[in-house]
């Protein structure tokens, strides 16, 4: 009973790192509290009487955890918030070591995860997105993260080398250049409500993408016919649309474009995001009323 009543303290008390480390992994809430009580489970089968650095072999749990999701999450070909808005579920809350959410907790997770960076983190290999997390975000040493991924810590420190790099080309990228103009949204969201396949094709690049949807065809046969409540909206200043439900947001779909072309839509339900983002709706165009 005392080794379990201190992993229930040592549990409870690094909680608030855990809960970030599997929402920067994962990016969704819900996904990460999952993560955490499944840790949980794991630790309460675990044989604690070696551990000299809790925090750092809870932190280990908690990646092992999620690596398993992002990598079933790419075995199913899911993107983390689904294809399509689904309704929001209730938070996850059962089980033994949970604790009411802190509202500072809660405001430092919705800071710390911006959408840009989530579209980024949605572009890396499980593994790779594991080191960038771990090393660069909480400070975990490459030994620690070579053992969770089974592989040395020269090779975690590449995978993280890599993810830093392309986290990095996608930050110095102009915002500007690649957001879209309302209009480009406008006629986006025309074109799929009206199911115009071909007008579809004209806004896409040959090669976009959309979660595990690539190409123009594929994207646009994805749209055709959709997207009737989404309107266009600046959202923390920049167009995209915004699909919404008895007045409450619940997807985001974000563009990224290049030589006027559509490259990139990401889809974002996860209500914990939504519900922080600073969203004003346009009026709607000639274009978007077609």
């Amino acid at each position: 009973m005392a080794d379990q009543d201190w992993l229930s303290e040592r549990f409870a008390e690094h909680q608030g790192r855990l809960q970030a480390v599997a929402y920067r992994m994962l990016g969704s809430r819900s996904e990460a509290e999952d993560a955490v009580q499944e840790a949980w489970l794991r630790v309460t089968r675990a044989d604690t009487g070696q551990i000299e650095n809790p925090a750092g072999w809870l932190t280990t749990v908690v990646a092992r955890v999620c690596l398993n999701m992002l990598e079933a999450r790419r075995t199913r070909h899911e993107e983390s918030a689904g294809a399509l808005p689904p309704e929001p579920t209730a938070p996850h809350t059962g089980g033994h070591a949970t604790r009411p959410a802190d509202p500072e907790d809660e405001a430092l997770l919705a800071d710390s995860v911006g959408v840009a960076l989530m579209v980024v983190l949605d572009t890396l290999a499980p593994a790779e997105r594991l080191a960038f997390v771990l090393h660069d975000v909480f400070a975990v040493s490459f030994a620690e993260i070579g053992a969770v991924i089974d592989r040395s810590p020269a090779a975690a420190r590449q995978l993280a080398s890599r993810a830093r790099r392309r986290v990095q080309r996608a930050s110095d990228a102009s915002d500007a250049a690649r957001s879209p103009n309302p209009e480009l949204v406008a006629a986006f969201l025309a074109a799929a409500r009206n199911g115009n396949f071909e007008a579809l094709l004209e806004l896409l690049d040959p090669d976009v993408v959309v979660g595990e949807i690539r190409g123009g065809h594929a994207v646009a046969a994805f749209f055709t016919g959709r997207a009737e409540a989404a309107r266009v909206a600046l959202v923390d200043g920049v167009p995209s649309a915004v699909w919404s439900h008895r007045g409450l947001p619940k997807a985001l779909f974000t563009f990224t474009v290049s030589d006027g072309k559509i490259t990139h839509i990401a889809i974002d339900t996860d209500p914990d995001r939504l519900r922080h983002l600073d969203i004003v709706f346009l009026p709607a165009r000639d274009k978007e009323r077609q």
